[in-house]
């Protein structure tokens, strides 16, 4: 069965479709004797963190996952990714492990002593050491920052900064993120936007007044 793109077609139990070019056969279950077993709400409460990190992060894994978006989504990409490398706890207290949970990744030659100062009111200071001469490294890279506040489940991020030469990049945040903690990221992107970094998590800390 190769059903061409367009609405699922259904013959009895058997359901067939096209999704970005993929051609697609699976098999709809005649009942689910019980639909909320133990594995299947852990299941659906990991996916449920992943996605409110995801979802808050987007804009920069659109660029951090670019890489990986053939046959999917960046977003489908980078959720595929923190569920199997991510999730920490134990059921059902689920959470994010923000140092494995990658919101990009690439070859590019990434950051090296990053830092954050979060001692100005209203805005976040993120410093690494110039390593323009090592690897595939360029002076001309430009620094990816972002800062997630979980309670808020929302971020800011500047995706096109200082040059990897300068070593620093502010970012405004919101008052709203005032005396709240919030989750600091980093990467590089080259100056033409082909190649990206893995990024890294710079810790969380709580913004000044």
């Amino acid at each position: 069965m190769c059903p061409k793109k367009g609405k699922p077609t259904k013959v009895g139990n058997i359901i067939g479709g096209s999704w970005k070019g993929i051609n697609y056969i699976r098999i709809k279950p005649t009942s689910v004797a019980n639909p909320r077993t133990e594995g299947q709400v852990n299941q659906r409460n990991k996916f449920t963190i992943a996605l409110e990190y995801l979802q808050a992060t987007k804009s920069f894994i659109k660029i951090g996952y670019k890489s990986f978006a053939t046959k999917k989504t960046e977003f489908n990409a980078a959720m595929s990714y923190v569920l199997n490398n991510a999730i920490a706890g134990v059921a059902p207290d689920f959470t994010i492990d923000y140092s494995l949970a990658l919101l990009s990744r690439g070859d590019l030659s990434g950051v090296i002593d990053g830092s954050t100062d979060l001692s100005q009111g209203g805005e976040i200071t993120f410093n690494w050491a110039d390593n323009s001469d090592e690897g595939n490294a360029s002076a001309t890279d430009k620094a990816m920052v972002l800062v997630y506040n979980p309670n808020r489940r929302d971020s800011v991020s500047i995706l096109d900064g200082a040059n990897r030469s300068v070593g620093s990049q502010v970012i405004t945040i919101p008052n709203t993120y005032t005396d709240e903690t919030v989750e600091m990221f980093m990467a590089f992107v080259s100056a033409d936007g082909k190649k990206v970094s893995n990024s890294v998590y710079l810790g969380s800390g709580t913004t000044a007044p």
